[in-house]
């Protein structure tokens, strides 16, 4: 099979043929329909982050396509069945972290792509505690950012327990920006869209933005607060300054959620006492589990959410990386087998 490999931090990615894996005890195979490219594949290449995956590795967390065969322990019944691979490849589902609908907190944890080779591949292993069958009426193309930067974005905006007519701010409009900013208006949020790309903007204003913020010509935190504040700010540009801007765009009440993850473990500095005077609240949200997978789908199924992607080959996946870090990709890009 042919599949993009790391073999070393900062250096392209190699098209190798590779033996197709064997699945294992409760794996499956797949073959792999489309895989997305997310910016925590860039992070994995370059070897960003403090906990660091281990060359060679295959990356992606966004695969979606058929299964082809199963390991032991597996029911035969999956066979041919369209399934996601996502980030969170397999838990424990013993801590109380996993018991408790909280897998993507289980610190024995193993994430696609990263700990365990992904998705950029013809063919892919899933764990089927990490799998989630993709429903009827959801295209794999569509299916693909719906694994990693919906599902991401829609955990974000349930853990800000967004209510009605409340203001949110997400900022950075992209693969998962325009993601968020359309779960937060289903739940009746009114949202800002901040980015510093005019077609970005663009796009959410198709997407029924209520406000439009360029932060390369506007100071956001003035925009916001002119126009109301904020009750929610959903950050999702890896920039620092963007923490800094939405912290101080929030309301009394607000809460802040930090989804984006800087290279090189960037710090927020937050005021105790504005922050402890205002009631104000930091949140984290990393990803979603497979019931939030699930739900996402069945949105989207519904026709309650649009993707916006554009399809690249296995070849391409150096160039996309550029167009990645450019900010040339309008929203996600999906690698079609």
């Amino acid at each position: 099979m042919k599949a993009a490999v790391v073999t070393d931090f900062g250096k392209p990615l190699e098209i190798q043929d590779l033996t197709v894996p064997v699945p294992g005890s409760g794996e499956v195979l797949v073959r792999m329909e489309a895989s997305g490219i997310c910016h925590t594949d860039i992070h994995a290449a370059h070897g960003d982050w403090p906990v660091k995956p281990r060359p060679p590795f295959i990356p992606g967390h966004e695969g979606v396509g058929l299964v082809q065969s199963a390991g032991p322990g597996v029911s035969q019944d999956l066979i041919g069945k369209r399934v996601a691979i996502p980030w969170l490849g397999k838990s424990c589902g013993n801590c109380r972290y996993c018991v408790s609908g909280w897998a993507t907190l289980c610190p024995q944890q193993q994430n696609t792509g990263y700990s365990v080779d992904g998705c950029y591949a013809e063919y892919a292993i899933g764990h089927v505690s990490g799998i989630v069958e993709v429903p009827e009426g959801v295209p794999p193309f569509d299916a693909v950012p719906l694994t990693c930067a919906g599902v991401t974005t829609y955990k974000a905006i349930k853990v800000a327990r967004v209510q009605p007519a409340e203001r949110v701010a997400v900022f950075g409009v992209g693969g998962l920006g325009h993601l968020a900013l359309q779960y937060a208006r289903l739940v009746g949020g009114l949202v800002a869209a901040v980015d510093l790309e005019p077609d970005k903007l663009g796009l959410a204003h198709r997407l029924g933005a209520d406000q439009i913020v360029n932060a390369r010509t506007h100071d956001p935190v003035e925009e916001l607060k002119s126009a109301g504040g904020v009750d929610v700010a959903v950050v999702l540009a890896a920039a620092p300054k963007a923490f800094e801007q939405a912290y101080r765009s929030l309301n009394p009440g607000g809460r802040l959620v930090l989804v984006a993850m800087p290279a090189d473990d960037a710090a927020l500095s937050v005021p105790i006492f504005e922050t402890t005077v205002g009631g104000i609240s930091v949140i984290g949200s990393i990803v979603g589990t497979r019931q939030d997978l699930a739900e996402v789908f069945a949105l989207h199924a519904a026709g309650r959410t649009q993707v916006i992607a554009e399809s690249r080959r296995l070849e391409q996946v150096n160039e996309a990386f550029d167009e990645v870090l450019g900010g040339r990709a309008e929203a996600r890009l999906v690698i079609e087998f």
